[in-house]
């Protein structure tokens, strides 16, 4: 072992006893500091955690959404338009999409009916998401009854329930077959409520959006892209708005930090005239009483940053569920996949390790740099 690892050894030694001395203080310290980092990491972890989520979930989305305006409003389309985008070069392919809401009064939620292009259920039988049937109380083989367009009872045998890893997605959501569609909303035949386009480069996406444009003005083209943007334009804002209301909190931290920068109390002035009297140099004060703020600060960093992962991830985040997830009847449940990005966890670090170890060392080195008789008979 080296001389300068064991001096700085000694120092870190000394600066546990020295803490230990004061733990009532250092205790309410580690604890306002822990609370800190605990509620802003954990925004930002749950945050982070969706946006990623929600990334994963339009990873399959269709490269082009084209839907059909009417004064403004979103309208059903032909099936001509289907003809008519098809022969577009760089498109691959062009379905046709039926979906709809229904306003369920029992639950007081929007449900959100679709026909899948693929694998969709036989006639009278419907696949309904985890929220939907927890809600419900249903099961495989239950009768699932709404009022379709003309008041009249309809009712949907439940086939089975979604995937729990896509309740994000399909909280609210039920696969219901094309004729069960057209029957339930009295939806015309030969109209679709949008098209999908399959774009064989991804390159090409922007310009085939404005080929569809040039043949149909009428129409309204959404990229995977800029669904992706709206996502996490939502995920921003209401990530925001919580890190708005913990500002009180970084404001109440950041004075605490200032208070500790301002001065010494007259006991540790006189702690630090003694070591400087007994021969320590000003160096040896200032390494101590540096080993002495980072271990504070770093010790409550980690334990707030694990306690704010155990929340997210292990917890499903009860604190920050109802404004990032958003305000809803269907709260959709499911796993958040964790990962470590250093980036965001050296950020959190230098925004709340450093100012606070900084801050100790200014009032430290005035009074290491004083005459230690005059510090002592203060």
């Amino acid at each position: 072992m080296t001389g300068g690892w064991r001096r700085q050894r000694a120092l870190i030694d000394f600066a546990v006893a020295n803490m230990a001395r004061r733990r009532g203080r250092n205790l309410g310290l580690f604890l306002a500091y822990t609370l800190v980092v605990f509620l802003i990491s954990g925004v930002v972890l749950y945050g982070d955690a969706l946006r990623r989520e929600a990334r994963a979930l339009l990873a399959d989305a269709p490269e082009l959404v084209v839907q059909r305006l009417t004064a403004g409003r979103h309208d059903l389309i032909p099936a001509g338009w289907t003809e008519t985008l098809a022969g577009l070069r760089g498109v691959t392919a062009v379905q046709g999409r039926l979906w709809g809401y229904h306003y369920d009064p029992a639950l007081g939620a929007n449900l959100t009916l679709w026909v899948p292009l693929e694998d969709a259920p036989l006639p009278g039988q419907v696949q309904i998401g985890s929220a939907l049937a927890r809600e419900k109380g249903l099961g495989r083989d239950d009768v699932l009854s709404f009022r379709d367009a003309y008041g009249k009872p309809f009712p949907f045998a439940v086939a089975g329930t979604l995937e729990r890893q896509s309740e994000l997605a399909n909280a609210d959501l039920m696969l219901v077959n094309e004729k069960d569609f057209r029957a339930f909303f009295a939806f015309p035949q030969g109209m679709f409520t949008d098209l999908a386009l399959s774009v064989r480069n991804p390159r090409e996406v922007r310009k085939v959006a404005e080929k569809v444009l040039e043949r149909l003005p009428a129409a309204r083209v959404i990229s995977r892209e800029e669904m992706a943007r709206t996502y996490e334009a939502a995920f921003n804002w209401r990530q925001g708005l919580l890190l708005s209301v913990l500002s009180v909190l970084l404001l109440a931290f950041a004075l605490l930090a200032w208070d500790k920068a301002s001065g010494l109390s007259a006991e540790e002035r006189r702690e630090i005239g003694i070591l400087k009297a007994v021969g320590w140099e000003t160096g040896d004060v200032l390494a101590m009483k540096l080993w002495e703020g980072g271990l504070l600060s770093l010790t409550a960093f980690l334990a707030g940053y694990i306690l704010a992962w155990l929340h997210v991830f292990h917890a499903d985040a009860p604190l920050f569920t109802a404004v990032l997830k958003g305000w809803s009847v269907l709260y959709p449940r499911f796993a958040l996949v964790p990962e470590v990005n250093v980036a965001q966890l050296a950020s959190l670090a230098f925004l709340t390790v450093l100012p606070y170890v900084a801050a100790t060392l200014v009032p430290v080195w005035r009074a290491a740099t004083l005459d230690p008789d005059g510090v002592m008979r203060e």
